[in-house]
């Protein structure tokens, strides 16, 4: 089970960044990411160092969590999606801090 992006706890997920993930956190909550979104997000960031954003009523400008929240849902699920890219190979942590490479 992958750790949320502070590690702080667990969540879980079925599909992929190339099929579309279905993100399963807390007590039971969903949240589902096309395979077009990542392509979107991956597009729009690619190759770039950014902000990973995880406040959950003001992400930085620029950042993955302001993309998602603009692109996919207003819910913070940025804590989540940014692991699923690092476990599959598209993104990069970039030290302990809260940024990341896209690739």
């Amino acid at each position: 089970m992958p750790k949320t992006w502070a590690g702080r706890s667990s969540f879980e997920y079925s599909g992929s960044v190339e099929t579309g993930t279905e993100i399963i956190y807390g007590k039971g909550w969903k949240a589902n990411v096309s395979a077009e979104k990542y392509i979107g997000l991956r597009r729009h960031f690619m190759g770039r160092i950014v902000p990973v954003g995880t406040s959950r009523t003001d992400p930085p400008v620029g950042s993955l969590g302001e993309w998602l929240q603009t692109n996919v849902t207003l819910t913070q699920i940025v804590s989540y999606v940014a692991p699923i890219l690092v476990v599959e190979g598209y993104a990069e942590r970039v030290g302990k801090h809260d940024i990341c490479i896209i690739k």
